[in-house]
């Protein structure tokens, strides 16, 4: 019996998504991918493989049995109301935490080595060294403790960084001090000279960034934003900057995006604006993971570890 085909379904440029549905066809020749302006007859399709696709246009695959994301976050496929109430599986590429991982530290390490002010320096034509400081006596809180979490605590971690890490249900990790819950967020902020956010966007995080947890860092703290742009209360950060409460945000993520050129992020001096860069998907490593799953499902009928609908990840 001839396999139904595999629906990509995606509102990226045409040229992305064509070089998407090359990568998949060349690493799975045994399927038929198709896009969804080639899909003739849309019964008997099993599995959609998706990136933002157009509101709506799941529900009218009858047999779907399960959706793979292209991305890490799938918050905004899950604003579809008329989403099939089938499972939804995010991508977990080893690469991309890794890629998360190298930018989380450089970042880290910018602000470690205070480029931040040597840079503010030169706009002055001003020679003025800073004392050093051990990574010893850095406390680095990271916010989410999934794969990405973990790879970032770990890296920083073996630069000797003091580092602690806060998540929803109850983590253990090896050279991370681990805190969960409400009690927990404040514990694990409380001090800390750099607070990393990779969360997952849910209700229950949307605003976390927010004076409330600003209060609770160490003075001339830096920000590290690479989660989602509705994590942060803008106006707070502001402020914070502007009382030199916090010394320097790098901000990759934004509620608006791109950011508008009239942003006031964009000129800030003590802001280093990304777009959204931390880690993007890499289509010939994400490909792979995705052949994967496919294989394994096309094997045994078993669907890959799917996202809670109710947590949002």
């Amino acid at each position: 019996m001839q396999k139904a085909p595999i629906l990509l379904a995606t509102r990226l440029s045409p040229m992305m998504e064509a070089q998407w549905q090359k990568n998949l066809q060349a690493i799975m020749p045994e399927e038929n991918i198709l896009s969804l302006n080639q899909i003739q007859d849309r019964r008997g399709i099993e599995i959609a493989l998706v990136a933002n696709p157009p509101s709506g246009i799941l529900g009218d695959f009858p047999d779907l049995k399960w959706i793979q994301s292209l991305w890490a976050g799938v918050e905004n496929l899950l604003t579809d109301k008329t989403l099939p109430k089938i499972p939804i599986c995010r991508l977990i590429d080893p690469d991309l935490a890794q890629a998360m991982a190298e930018t989380v530290t450089a970042a880290v390490m910018a602000f470690h080595r205070d480029f931040d002010l040597y840079q503010s320096q030169q706009q002055q034509k001003l020679w003025r060294q800073h004392p050093p400081v051990s990574t010893r006596e850095r406390y680095v809180t990271i916010l989410g403790l999934g794969e990405m979490g973990r790879v970032s605590a770990a890296m920083l971690a073996s630069l000797g960084f003091s580092v602690h890490g806060w998540s929803r249900s109850p983590k253990n990790l090896q050279d991370i001090t681990c805190y969960h819950g409400e009690e927990g967020l404040r514990r694990s902020v409380d001090q800390a000279n750099i607070l990393v956010n990779l969360l997952p966007l849910t209700e229950q995080t949307r605003a976390i960034l927010n004076r409330d947890i600003f209060q609770l860092l160490a003075p001339d703290a830096c920000l590290i934003n690479f989660g989602r742009g509705a994590h942060l209360v803008e106006a707070d950060l502001l402020d914070y900057l502007e009382q030199d409460k916090i010394r320097h945000a790098f901000l990759d993520v934004f509620a608006q995006e791109p950011l508008p050129t009239e942003h006031p992020f964009w000129s800030h001096p003590k802001i280093t604006v990304f777009p959204h860069i931390a880690a993007t998907t890499n289509p010939v490593s994400a490909s792979k993971v995705i052949a994967q799953n496919i294989r394994h499902y096309r094997q045994t009928g078993v669907v890959p570890v799917s996202c809670n609908r109710v947590l949002g990840y």
